[in-house]
């Protein structure tokens, strides 16, 4: 059993608009690529990292990380954060910080925070505006009380987060300019260039 946080780094995107897997592209200011660069910034904010979804094309990096396969597959984001709530029930971890794979600009403090943020809500999460959706990558996801709504949702065929947000309790994380240059994620080469 852990009593450490999960941190559930989604991988399983296609990268149809980049042309290449988006958490192999080079991190900002380093040699390694945006994954191992979440892989330890994880780990040095007391997290433990797996990796979400299709995650073939790092096999040849990170192999200590867990691999953990969308549940149920082809279900969209949400079989995702429901394997990685399954994981964590499985295993003992209290929660579930989630990020995705092209987010290059996640710091430590940041995950730190987001663990520990006093909450007894379903789902603590940002949005940039207030009446903007919320952002379920760098969001943290409670498993205990997520687990029912969410293969209630799957079950009923629902893809979005924002529906299965609808029906649960979600709290704001406060939205700071760090917080709002970690959501900036690269969909596109412009988007690197940028």
């Amino acid at each position: 059993m852990h009593t450490t946080p999960l941190l559930a780094i989604f991988v399983g995107g296609k990268s149809t608009r980049m042309g290449t897997p988006k958490g192999l592209l080079e991190a900002p200011g380093g040699s390694e690529s945006i994954v191992e660069a979440l892989v330890q910034k994880g780990r040095d904010a007391g997290l433990l990292p797996v990796l979400v979804g299709e995650a073939t094309p790092y096999a040849g990096i990170e192999s200590d990380v867990p691999r953990i396969d969308d549940e149920p597959p082809g279900a969209g984001p949400l079989a995702g954060l429901n394997a990685a709530v399954r994981h964590a029930i499985q295993h003992g971890h209290p929660s579930v910080v989630a990020v995705a794979c092209d987010m290059p600009h996640i710091e430590v403090a940041l995950l730190e925070r987001l663990a520990s943020h006093e909450s007894e809500a379903a789902v603590v999460a940002p949005r940039l505006r207030e009446d903007a959706p919320w952002e379920p990558m760098l969001a943290r996801y409670q498993p205990g009380r997520l687990a029912s709504v969410l293969d209630a949702e799957i079950a009923k065929g629902t893809r979005s987060f924002q529906r299965l947000f609808a029906a649960l309790q979600v709290e704001v994380f406060p939205l700071t300019p760090e917080v709002a240059r970690a959501l900036e994620d690269w969909d596109t080469p412009d988007d690197v260039s940028a």
